[in-house]
């Protein structure tokens, strides 16, 4: 989120910008965890904190079941809609219920747990001691970051961007979402310490990006009390449009980092 966290931060319209303007997951992404946890048809896995299902979607070809859990009811009404897959189920629930889930499902019923973009909102610590009884043998808890926040990465076009959003927001952005060096540390410490097997790895990629497409990852971020109204979005679009094309097209270079533990 940009700025300060609301209630129902991810509700109402900012589902809809998510699920249509926040990228999906390169086929090699998933292709490194089925092989982080020796994923099989006929494993289970749960993507916490799924959002609108963009890794959730991903991993169902590799494995017999995905659940996709998130707290977010608006959330989940988005990742249904864009969901063709038949092996993929959606639940209601924060990773504080996630300790509930052995009665449910039956301990050691789990291949994985993924987490992607979304553990900065979660009580790491107590997260990975309660994912332990879930797995199976050889699976694990995956930590997943799809790229910097657009408006902090180290390009020119994003630190005009981060400008634009400053102006708007009236503060200084800082928000990392968990993708800095410092978070991946204390998740990969705090992995160690809930007795995993920790390693990691990189998936890079680029991508072209439109302003509206800019605009709309922006829009993704914010709470719904941040939203510009309908009538000033273009006006807004237009800024970015603006603050960005002194610096040519628009691409991204992302690095989607896997920290993984196995049990």
């Amino acid at each position: 989120m940009v700025g300060k966290v609301t209630t129902s931060a991810f509700g109402g319209e900012v589902s809809e910008f998510y699920q249509r303007f926040r990228r999906g997951y390169p086929p090699e992404v998933a292709d490194e965890l089925a092989t982080a946890f020796a994923l099989t048809r006929d494993d289970v896995v749960l993507d916490l904190g799924c959002g609108t299902g963009q890794l959730t979607r991903a991993l169902a070809p590799r494995v017999g079941a995905v659940l996709g859990m998130d707290p977010e009811p608006a959330m989940l009404a988005q990742a249904r809609r864009a969901t063709a897959e038949p092996n993929v189920a959606w639940l209601l629930g924060a990773d504080s219920d996630v300790a509930a889930l052995p009665a449910a499902l039956g301990p050691g019923r789990l291949a994985a747990v993924t987490v992607a973009q979304a553990l900065h909102w979660m009580d790491h610590e107590r997260l990975f001691a309660a994912v332990r009884p879930l797995l199976r043998p050889g699976g694990g808890i995956a930590v997943v970051t799809n790229g910097e926040p657009l408006w902090l990465q180290d390009t020119a076009w994003s630190a005009a961007l981060r400008d634009v959003l400053s102006a708007y927001l009236g503060t200084p952005l800082h928000r990392t979402c968990g993708t800095d060096d410092a978070s991946q540390e204390r998740y990969a410490n705090a992995l160690a310490a809930a007795g995993y097997a920790v390693s990691s790895t990189v998936v890079e990629y680029s991508a072209p990006l439109s302003v509206e497409e800019i605009a709309g990852g922006v829009f993704s971020a914010m709470s719904p009390d941040q939203l510009p109204g309908l009538d000033a979005r273009p006006e807004f679009t237009e800024r970015i449009r603006a603050a960005v094309a002194p610096h040519g097209p628009v691409r991204e270079r992302v690095r989607v980092r896997l920290l993984t533990g196995t049990r």
